[in-house]
């Protein structure tokens, strides 16, 4: 079992949801980790939510994945405040679903843009890092990566790119010592697509699952990669 007591993460889009019960897990775990959003305001409270389980070692930084000199500039605060990127977590995405008779052409540029190609900005300006301290990569994808459904056009599109994507980098960088792991969750408990999580959302994943996993992804012994790990409720509300 690999140590990551003090190991250094960067997790985008770690101010709520998946982002945030990741960031907990891995400061609960003794790691060193920073958070970033579009929204300075959202990440400085988020940072000073999560301090308290690891007191010091949290960092909140303004970034948007959609530029990809601001995830240079993010990875670069990081190793400026901590001195080396031992795992980058891909978490931002966001999602529009209607019809493709609805769905406009900037809802689907958004969509791509976050989901896929944000995602392609953050690996690649992280990339030198992991490589100096073969670390791990880890992408958030999702069953609609595998499972198409009506409405869903732009945000499967996005998401079976990600899959793809998350894959043939594995592919690229594990002779490097990279690990890379492409998480695919079905329902979790998020403010997802202005979901507010509430009691009825008890069946569902929890963010801190996700969390929990990462951190066993994490810890697994160097020989031996989950490329690609399917996540699903293990007890939906039945369908009558």
């Amino acid at each position: 079992m690999q140590n990551i007591n003090n190991k250094i993460a960067l997790i985008t889009g770690g101010t709520k949801g998946i982002g945030y019960g990741i960031a907990e897990a891995l400061l609960k775990a003794g790691m060193k980790v920073a958070i970033t959003s579009r929204n300075a305001d959202a990440a400085a409270e988020a940072a000073q939510q999560l301090d308290h389980h690891n007191p010091g070692n949290i960092l909140g930084l303004t970034s948007d994945v959609r530029d990809y000199a601001s995830q240079q500039a993010a990875v670069q605060e990081v190793l400026n405040h901590w001195g080396q990127l031992d795992v980058l977590i891909a978490n931002a995405g966001i999602g529009h679903f209607a019809s493709i008779y609805d769905l406009t052409p900037e809802q689907w540029q958004e969509t791509i843009d976050v989901n896929l190609t944000g995602v392609f900005y953050s690996v690649k300006a992280g990339l030198d890092a992991l490589k100096n301290s073969q670390g791990y990569l880890i992408t958030i994808a999702s069953l609609a990566g595998t499972n198409f459904f009506a409405k869903g056009a732009a945000y499967n599109a996005s998401k079976f790119g990600l899959v793809g994507f998350t894959q043939a980098a594995m592919m690229d960088l594990r002779a490097d010592g990279i690990k890379t792991t492409t998480i695919m969750p079905g329902s979790v408990a998020t403010h997802f697509n202005n979901h507010v999580p509430n009691d009825a959302d008890a069946w569902k994943i929890q963010p801190e699952d996700i969390g929990q996993m990462c951190a066993d992804l994490l810890r697994m012994h160097p020989r031996t990669l989950p490329s690609k790990v399917e996540v699903r409720p293990s007890m939906p509300p039945s369908k009558k």
